[in-house]
């Protein structure tokens, strides 16, 4: 099962020069929670804005149309969706977790999505795809707490292909 994982501003940005531009701690807690045990896939840009290389507790799979790209191991390099299966177990729950390029190759087989919709406006230079929600239920939807630490109001959804 393929799922997408990505939080979104009200215009759909989600990067700014190779970050995140929120902090929102409650977000990473769950991003954590979601990917904890799983394989994720991700592209160079994504990969190479992780400090510390790659998530611990994950089989972290980079996509890059690079052959020659070098990732830390135990990351694994791929170059394509095909690929994809002769490393990850396609009947567990892989997460895309970005950026743009990678969602755009796996949309048409894009089983669960995952987005933390952040009710703000921020300047950004990477926009979320256009995903078809009427193929997409939705199938939970959570109010997140703003404290502190978590300024933006933001809520949690979870949708499942048709």
């Amino acid at each position: 099962m393929i799922s997408f994982l990505w939080a979104e501003d009200k215009n759909h940005v989600i990067g700014y020069k190779g970050k995140l531009p929120w902090s929102l701690p409650n977000d990473m807690k769950r991003f954590k929670e979601l990917t904890i045990g799983k394989t994720i896939v991700m592209g160079r840009k994504t990969y190479e804005s992780f400090p510390n290389g790659p998530l611990p507790k994950r089989l972290n799979i980079v996509m890059s149309r690079n052959p020659d790209y070098q990732v830390a191991k135990p990351a694994i390099l791929i170059n394509s969706y095909g690929d994809l299966k002769n490393h990850a177990n396609m009947k567990s729950e892989v997460v895309v977790i970005g950026g743009s390029k990678v969602f755009e190759e796996f949309k048409d087989v894009v089983d669960r999505l995952y987005v933390t919709r952040i009710n703000h406006e921020f300047t950004g230079d990477v926009k979320m795809i256009d995903l078809d929600y009427s193929k997409f239920t939705l199938t939970e939807k959570k109010e997140g707490i703003v404290d502190e630490k978590n300024i933006y109001p933001y809520t949690f959804e979870t949708y499942q292909r048709n």
